[in-house]
């Protein structure tokens, strides 16, 4: 893709806050990388591969195995560990035979707290956590309690004595409704954010290591639909006025302010590499969706975490907790918004396929998207609603966004390491109905509306919701 910017006089590394610019695709030939909007297949239907397997992807596989993973093993500082994504690629690493540490400050603990709302599974401390995996599996995760955002001396500390070869950095507040609900949680996400990004710059310019560290991004970077075409990985080419060319980061255009402080990292790695010759991978990661993953499921303390609440809860897995416990799917506006998806499961292996294939000293950070697929909300409500026989529930959208846009997102670099994802499915669908249902008892329904709004107009929107109204079907309703 190439486009057109009018610029003036901003340096090009603040062009991405540059809305004058006009897209125009170019031809680029086969894109059997592309991830497209226009893809969705009704249920029933085969859903096609997006990493359609090529010759480049056939010899990585061939030399180093099933989706990349190779013999070569890495000392790995998990920020962020205990969370989400984090403890399941915790896990996945020291199952593929790396050296793990995992950093947490157990600020996610702390928000259930703050919000009245755990986790619908039952998530066992750190310590129980790690002493169950060497149980299981005979080998050694080691947690440290730490706050990257403000205990600098103890990171750097940490990063000389550990000494790892990549430092997988999660430790931010991931929820953009959270970062929207009030002017406490938009400047907590701001400092806890972008301070934890730039210590951790600075942790491993004053270590004088040569760590690879490797960022877990978001798509929302790049707004939804705002490109004119297949959205890039991570750069685009332009032609600035004077017909000069370049390649440069593509536009930001946030959502929210967690979006917007993954665009403010953006720039910090930009910085650090240039500057200090940094080697940065920066992954652009979709919707997660999913709870298990096959070493999650080796023992009940083990378990990820699930949000179902309307801070945390991601689309797909509210919709999958709502149809197994008959409430009505909360689709926002009209379910015409276009979002990239990912399993849980394929997190932890895009993560090792990027500590396994680091940048070289002096190369420009690397940017991936970490997609499998892209489906469009009133889409995936319709194919959980036919499989659980609820109804869908159009609200009023809490978020300000555009009621309806396309997605078409490349993720050629990991489908050439040889990424084979998972799609969405009904057998997947049923795994995380299982969780649901075993945990059905754990639910507050008080929970599962939205409670953040994006500004004064979306609250008025939304201001006839009554969280108290939602109810969940008993056994005999849901089998009836």
């Amino acid at each position: 893709m190439k486009v057109a910017l009018a610029v003036g006089t901003l340096p090009l590394f603040l062009v991405g806050w540059s809305t004058a610019f006009t897209a125009t695709t170019r031809t680029t030939g086969r894109r059997f990388s592309s991830v497209s909007s226009s893809a969705f297949v009704p249920q029933g239907s085969t859903v096609s591969p997006t990493c359609p397997t090529d010759t480049t992807s056939n010899l990585f596989m061939e030399a180093n195995g099933a989706n990349g993973a190779n013999s070569e093993k890495k000392k790995v500082i998990v920020l962020g560990g205990d969370g989400f994504c984090g403890w399941p690629t915790c896990l996945y690493l020291s199952d593929q035979g790396h050296d793990v540490v995992n950093v947490d400050n157990l600020s996610r603990r702390n928000i259930d707290n703050e919000l009245g709302c755990d986790s619908l599974t039952p998530i066992k401390s750190p310590e129980v956590r790690v002493q169950a995996w060497k149980e299981v599996s005979g080998k050694d995760i080691k947690f440290v309690n730490l706050d990257v955002a403000k205990d600098y001396d103890l990171l750097v500390q940490l990063i000389k004595e550990e000494k790892p070869d990549s430092i997988i950095h999660f430790a931010e507040q991931r929820a953009a409704p959270y970062s929207m609900k009030s002017s406490k949680q938009k400047r907590y996400t701001v400092d806890n954010n972008v301070a934890g990004s730039n210590n951790l710059c600075c942790a491993v310019v004053d270590s004088e290591l040569d760590v690879h560290i490797v960022h877990l991004g978001t798509m929302g970077v790049y707004g939804y639909g705002t490109s004119g075409g297949e959205i890039p990985e991570g750069y685009i080419d332009v032609t600035l006025p004077g017909g000069r060319e370049s390649n440069i980061l593509h536009p930001a255009y946030p959502g929210s302010v967690y979006h917007a402080t993954k665009c403010l990292d953006a720039i910090l790695w930009q910085f650090y590499q240039k500057n200090d010759q940094l080697r940065i991978t920066d992954l652009h990661q979709g919707v997660v969706w999913g709870t298990n993953t096959p070493q999650t499921v080796l023992d009940e303390r083990l378990i990820n975490r699930f949000d179902y609440d309307g801070d945390y809860g991601t689309v797909l897995n509210r919709f999958l907790m709502q149809g197994a416990m008959g409430v009505p799917l909360t689709v926002y506006g009209t379910g015409g918004q276009t979002r990239a998806f990912i399993h849980i499961t394929d997190t932890a292996k895009c993560l090792e396929l990027a500590i396994l294939n680091p940048p070289e000293k002096g190369e420009r950070v690397k940017i991936f998207n970490q997609v499998a697929e892209t489906r469009r909300v009133r889409d995936i409500a319709k194919m959980v609603a036919e499989q659980t026989g609820v109804d869908v529930n159009n609200l009023p959208n809490p978020r300000a966004e555009a009621a309806e846009n396309e997605l078409d997102v490349s993720n050629k670099n990991f489908c050439n390491l040889g990424l084979e994802p998972k799609t969405l499915d009904e057998g997947l669908f049923e795994e995380v109905a299982e969780v649901v249902k075993k945990y059905k008892h754990r639910c507050d329904p008080k929970k599962i509306l939205p409670a953040s709004f994006w500004n004064k107009a979306t609250a008025d929107a939304c201001k006839d919701m009554d969280s108290k109204s939602v109810e969940l079907k008993t056994e005999v309703e849901a089998s009836a």
